[in-house]
């Protein structure tokens, strides 16, 4: 075995545990935007919930059985938006996690429950081996200022999706291009569809190059095209692909889908 198949091999293994851990991806029962609870009380969430111009207040009575940053919680508190994982929310009930979102400005809350049915459920990822035909180089162009374009979500809600320039690459011999994102460590993100999208794959993917040279240069590696989160909870509000991210190509390549 190749050193990049093994460590595709351990990729896999590291992406399995993750989305299969106590409050992975598979755990998310529900997101609640506050904006559709007026009376700031959550389907199955103990407490009040209320929408502020200071952030998110929340309400609790000793009763409710909720725990702020581990400890037993009645009051009333402000929440900013949780920055880590959903284990680190501050707010828990048992051993589930409620973490506080905020999408376009509009705060929502989401359930991480271990006990989740779909985690529950879960038998592994359906993933292509290592193929280096699916490895190439690639080359990222900045647009020099940062763009939002309004995109659909797998909630059926439309909302923006910041865009940093365009990575270009030759796959199965086409030239082809995609608008990614650039993130906070210089790393590109990408959402994507193929001509195997729907089919024998999800409808839509995820690719995370490294952070590009300061030529430009990265590496566009399709074995390693990730399941987006709503691939695991329907509760997720993924972006679908930009306009111009569909490839014409068949990506018979990385995360395709569930066991």
């Amino acid at each position: 075995m190749t050193t990049e198949a093994s460590e595709w091999k351990l990729w896999h293994e590291d992406r399995t545990a993750t989305v299969s851990a106590p409050h992975g991806p598979l755990a998310l029962t529900g997101t609640h935007w506050l904006p559709d609870y007026p009376e700031g009380r959550l389907p199955d969430i103990p407490g009040r919930w209320r929408e502020t111009p200071e952030g998110v207040v929340l309400t609790a009575h000793a009763d409710d059985g909720l725990t702020l940053d581990g400890e037993p919680f009645a009051g009333e508190t402000r929440l900013a938006e949780d920055p880590g994982p959903a284990a680190e929310a501050r707010v828990g009930h048992g051993e589930r996690r409620f973490v506080v979102l905020v999408r376009d400005q509009v705060p929502g809350v989401r359930d991480f429950d271990p006990a989740a049915p779909a985690r529950k459920a879960f038998k592994g990822i359906e993933a292509t081996a290592y193929d280096p035909r699916w490895s190439v180089p690639g080359h990222f162009t900045p647009y020099g200022e940062s763009r939002t374009v309004r995109v659909e979500n797998a909630d059926g809600r439309e909302r923006g999706l910041g865009l940093g320039g365009v990575l270009a690459f030759e796959l199965e011999g086409q030239d082809l291009t995609l608008q990614v994102t650039v993130r906070d460590d210089g790393s590109l993100w990408a959402v994507f569809a193929d001509a195997t999208s729907g089919d024998s794959s999800y409808r839509f993917r995820f690719l995370r190059p490294a952070a590009p040279d300061g030529e430009g240069s990265t590496t566009v590696d399709f074995n390693r095209t990730l399941l987006p989160p709503c691939a695991f909870a329907d509760h997720f509000v993924c972006p679908l692909p930009p306009p111009g991210n569909t490839l014409g190509v068949a990506v018979e390549a990385g995360e395709r889908g569930l066991l």
